[in-house]
């Protein structure tokens, strides 16, 4: 696929955000005083419609991460989204999910950009149609603000997620990086990372409270329990890199965090700079609903229905020692 998509940049508080229409996605994030880019992202933006980019910067839903069987019930009626996962499952929304559309810009100031799409009843299997809105702002102490709002017209799902790849050095591996997460539970999976209940981190390779270095090999694509439902906004957690000094304190209103270490990362093309990533060249932090949520009746609710609004909001704030 080929198309004219079009560069946006916002600057900030130390912080410079460049996206593309493509999937409202952060293509480039850079901080003063630390030249290299601290996302993933692709030089030339026809490799993101061109389906290289395996969800870099992208928003992604209407509903994030795996569905079983891509089957849901909801007030008693079954229904079958789009299996784009092994053929057999549901995965970020489907094979035209918001990662894969054009957004439109609704507004750009110096320091914000606010993208917009619309989706149509039935879209991906998914009943009613839903208006969405992510507002990105580069704020004081250069933190970087995502504020998501939907309404649907029907009883639909909405859980939505940033899906941007971090590396906070020039390595080009996460091997340096510590992370930190408020978790004491998470959620295991099958072997076709499908959700199978909640366990408790303590002694498991999961357990992120103290810090720990990111695996340097095999595959870390799982779910961090950080409560039973949304709360007010808080902090989350922390990436550090041990080579740059650069940190990133998440904040978030939702009760999950999907931790995805760029296992299978091969782009085609060349990234930012020119760079070629391969396997764990960043990792993925998506603060969203638990996945799998709607076939579980323990973990934290996804539904939006008509008169509701959803909002989230999600922050990435950057210090360097």
């Amino acid at each position: 696929m080929t198309m004219d998509l079009n560069r946006y940049v916002i600057s900030g508080h130390g912080l410079t955000a460049t996206f593309t229409d493509w999937g409202a996605s952060l293509v480039d994030l850079r901080l003063e005083g630390h030249a290299p880019p601290l996302v993933l992202g692709l030089e030339q933006l026809e490799g993101y419609a061109a389906g290289h980019a395996s969800y870099m910067g992208a928003m992604v839903g209407r509903c994030a991460n795996r569905m079983a069987q891509g089957r849901f019930t909801l007030d008693g009626q079954v229904h079958q989204l789009d299996r784009n996962f092994l053929d057999k499952h549901h995965l970020h929304g489907g094979s035209a999910g918001i990662g894969k559309r054009v957004w439109r810009v609704v507004e750009q100031g110096d320091d914000e950009i606010a993208f917009q799409i619309d989706l149509a009843d039935g879209e991906m299997g998914y009943p009613g149609a839903m208006h969405l809105e992510a507002r990105f702002r580069c704020g004081p102490e250069a933190t970087l603000r995502i504020d998501y709002h939907a309404r649907a017209d029907a009883a639909t799902l909405c859980n939505i997620a940033h899906h941007s790849y971090w590396c906070l050095d020039d390595s080009g591996s996460v091997a340096d990086h510590i992370l930190t997460v408020a978790a004491d539970r998470y959620t295991p999976v099958d072997a076709e990372l499908i959700p199978v209940g909640v366990a408790p981190v303590d002694g498991t390779a999961f357990d992120f409270r103290g810090g720990q270095a990111l695996p340097g090999d095999g595959l870390l694509d799982h779910n961090l329990c950080l409560s039973d439902g949304r709360e007010a906004l808080r902090q989350v957690g922390v990436l550090r890199s041990r080579v740059s000094g650069v940190a990133m304190a998440i904040c978030t209103t939702e009760p999950g965090l999907q931790v995805y270490d760029g296992a299978k990362l091969s782009p085609p093309v060349p990234g930012l700079d020119g760079r070629r990533y391969g396997a764990h060249a960043g990792v993925a932090l998506e603060p969203q609903v638990w996945p799998d949520a709607p076939n579980h009746d323990d973990f934290p609710e996804a539904t939006l229905r008509p008169g509701e609004t959803y909002h989230q909001i999600t922050t990435f704030s950057f210090s360097k020692d």
